[in-house]
This record gives C-alpha cells, structure tokens and sequence, in this order.
C-alpha cells in the first residue's frame, strides 16, 4: 500500500482526518457497529458537545465522519487511492476547535490503496455500502434521529468535496466522470431503487449548491452550544 505524500497529508490534516497516533482512542469505526455500545455512544457525544438531545449529538457525530467520507471519494478522483484499512484502526478522539468540543478521526497513513480504473465503481458501492449505509443504520440504533439528517450531513459535505475538485483545472474531468458514477444507477442504487445523492441534487452542479438551503432535513446545530449555523438547513430564513 502506498505511503501517502505530505500533500496528502496535508489535505487530510485540513478535514480532521489526521495520520499520527492519537493521543487516547474513545472509540473506532469497528466499536459504532456493536449494539452494546451504541446507546453509551449516545450519551458520550452528548457529553462531549453539550448538545440538549442524544440526537443532535449524534447528528453532530455524523458531520464529523462525513469529511472522513467525503475525503474518500477526493482521494479518489485526486490520487486514486482510497482507504482500506482495519475499521479498529480508523479512530476516534475529542478535540477541541474555536472553542467548542468535537471529535477527529486518525487512520494509519500506509492503509490507503491504488484504485484501478475499472474498480472505481465497484469501491464506490463499497464505500456507499459499508461505511456509509451500514454506519448510518448502527447510529440510528444509538438514539431516534431520521435517516435523512444523516444522510443530508454526509451529502453536505461530498457537494463540498465535488464543487471543490470540479474548479481545479487539473481534476475538473476526473471528478466530473466521478461525480457522474456517484450519481448513476449502477452505484447509487446499491441499496435503494435510485441514487440518494443524485436524489439529493437533482442533477445540478455542486458549485451551485454550496452554501444553499438545500437539506431535506435540519442537522439540529442549533441545539449544541458555540456550533455555528448551518448554510444548508432548510430551516434557514
């Protein structure tokens, strides 16, 4: 497996996925999936956010690993790499940023991997499968929150990545030809009839949706002391 370049590093460290030993763990990737710990999950992000409900804590959980998700798929169309270490191995632990108490993700800088051009849309589903719907479904069993505010938290933060990767002219096509695997039947059907993202931008371009109120669902950071708020809520005036 490749060791990943200090620009890459660099772009991770910038989304709080960072590539050095964390100092403790709270928790992994693996241990979100164990029913004994998803209602103690709950209360841990609560206490750790000051957020008033389990929910909004949850929800709040769920940005955080949106940027590990949505920097799967940068990785992917800038370097052709994605992620494939060990779920034990992508941890979890508090941090604390302008203030206010959240959590960072650490992941071993050798557990990247080379994607071949005819695997892109087979680790899409991979991704979409397993680290994002399987995921979702274990922090649902941690408190009641809709399946919409954890979806819209993640598709919040891949418009970001796209608009991002779409205005550089050296990734511009790339990530259109990726944009447009995301958005297709064949991968973002993988566990419904249609493309949830795709559902979710209707087909239009990610630098118009950036900053827009265009979440089906609010993402309750109106409920965690010092959160700022959110561009996208539906909510908004």
């Amino acid at each position: 497996m490749p060791a990943l370049t200090m620009e890459q590093v660099l772009t991770l460290d910038a989304h709080q996925v960072y590539t050095v030993e964390p100092k403790r763990t709270l928790f992994t990737l693996e241990r979100i999936r164990k029913e004994f710990f998803q209602e103690e999950l709950g209360e841990l992000m609560q206490g750790i956010t000051e957020a008033s409900s389990k929910a909004a804590a949850i929800s709040h959980l769920s940005k955080k690993y949106a940027q590990f998700i949505a920097m799967q798929f940068y990785m992917l169309t800038a370097y052709d790499e994605i992620w494939d270490g060990n779920e034990r191995d992508l941890q979890f632990d508090v941090t604390e940023v302008n203030g206010v108490f959240t959590v960072c993700m650490f992941a071993n800088p050798n557990d990247w991997r080379y994607v071949q051009e005819g695997d892109r849309a087979s680790v899409m589903k991979w991704v979409l499968w397993k680290q994002c719907y399987e995921i979702i479904q274990a922090l649902r069993n941690t408190t009641s929150i809709s399946p919409k505010v954890l979806w819209d938290n993640l598709f919040v933060q891949l418009t970001i990545t796209y608009a991002k990767l779409l205005e550089d002219p050296m990734l511009a096509d790339r990530a259109m030809d990726d944009l447009e695997m995301l958005e297709s039947a064949e991968v973002g059907s993988i566990f419904t009839d249609h493309s949830l993202y795709l559902d979710y931008t209707k087909g239009r371009a990610p630098q118009d949706l950036v900053g827009q109120p265009i979440r089906k669902s609010c993402c309750l950071s109106k409920d965690i002391p010092g959160v700022g708020e959110c561009g996208y809520c539906p909510l908004a005036n």
